[in-house]
């Protein structure tokens, strides 16, 4: 591999602008090019990012650029193949959330990925957050069972409603935004997930059929622990308690609090903590608190371009120093099956068995 890791990168939205961004600024990557559909989205690139190349159609951009590594910022059903035709090339891969749509694409990329010895790193963004690295350092010290509440609904409008439309082409709001908090539960419970249930409901008549635009998962673990996930996107949806994350534990809880309210259009919204309130269960013989609530202050957090420059640097860590990330792309797997299972669960009416 040359001295600079040569990186593609397919896709042009939020996402995939802000990932160029980072190799744009960072001396280790070569950016060779975008691939994109000609839908607007090249002429909202930021100035230093119009002058790439860009290609109408990826296989062919690898081909010809045969590039060490690629960015996958695409529509969530094209992840599995582009992963798959990438790592079959011989490149590194970094891939936004989810990693494939089924449970079986995502087992045989995790497996090519092993046979082709090269790195796989899936955009968990929460994951290289300090704010929410803290509030999961915290859920581990509550004690067993715990009890997780996590949401993200997004009262949507304009070009974010369009966006949002475009991705339950292919898939639910709890499945793109689910697999994040998942995550979250099962670094915190470190436990195996082994039952979902859930229930959904379609508010709007511009969504495809058999589609919904509000879900709402439970999921439970083989220690005890149960977790709680809403997501609903749309211009019905209501701003209150749009944004709510707390685990409780026999010896506690912790929430994010003092959240940026208001605005959950805003995607910096979707990772500002602000505020993690501490909750000590234990009482004294008269049965009062023992300890007076913890508020730990967070306000000097990344934003959302600065954790995309985080992801990066990892990604970069994970090919420069050979870093093993086995488990990191078995909990991507296990992350999607949890979400997917939550999925059945609203088409059967029933609940799943992991």
């Amino acid at each position: 591999m040359a001295d600079k890791i040569r990186i593609l990168v397919a896709g042009c939205g939020n996402m995939g602008k802000s990932h160029a961004s980072s190799y744009h600024r960072m001396d280790e990557f070569e950016l060779l090019a975008f691939v994109s559909r000609d839908d607007g989205s090249r002429e909202k690139l930021p100035d230093e990012l119009k002058e790439y190349k860009h290609f109408d159609e990826f296989h062919s951009a690898l081909a010809e650029l045969k590039p060490d590594a690629v960015s996958i910022c695409t529509w969530p059903d094209t992840h599995a193949e582009y992963v798959e035709a990438a790592l079959k090339a011989g490149c590194h891969v970094f891939v936004e959330k989810p990693i494939a749509t089924t449970v079986e694409e995502a087992e045989k990329l995790a497996k090519l990925a092993k046979e082709a010895d090269k790195k796989v790193v899936i955009g968990y963004i929460l994951r290289h957050h300090p704010s929410w690295a803290k509030f999961v350092e915290i859920g581990k010290t509550l004690g067993k069972p715990l009890v997780m509440r996590m949401n993200l609904n997004q009262q949507s409008s304009g070009a974010l409603w369009e966006t949002h439309k475009a991705l339950m082409n292919s898939i639910s709001p709890i499945v793109d935004c689910g697999v994040h908090y998942v995550d979250i539960m099962c670094l915190v419970t470190g436990a195996k997930p082994v039952q979902v249930q859930a229930i959904g409901a379609n508010l709007s008549d511009e969504i495809r059929e058999g589609m919904y635009n509000y879900g709402n998962l439970q999921v439970r673990f083989d220690d005890g622990s149960v977790g709680w996930y809403e997501a609903g996107w749309g211009p019905m949806m209501s701003e209150i308690a749009f944004f709510v994350k707390d685990i409780v534990g026999p010896k506690g809880c912790v929430s994010i609090a003092d959240h940026a309210a208001g605005d959950s259009n805003d995607i910096d919204s979707h990772t500002k903590t602000n505020t993690l309130l501490r909750h000590h269960a234990a009482l004294d013989k008269d049965g009062n608190p023992v300890k007076e609530d913890e508020v730990i202050d967070m306000k000097d957090e990344p934003g959302h371009q600065d954790l995309c420059d985080r992801e990066q640097a990892y990604f970069l860590k994970a090919i420069q120093e050979n870093l093993d990330l086995t488990d990191h792309v078995q909990d991507a797997v296990n992350s999607l099956k949890i979400v997917l299972a939550a999925d059945q669960s609203i088409k059967e009416g029933k609940a799943i068995n992991l």
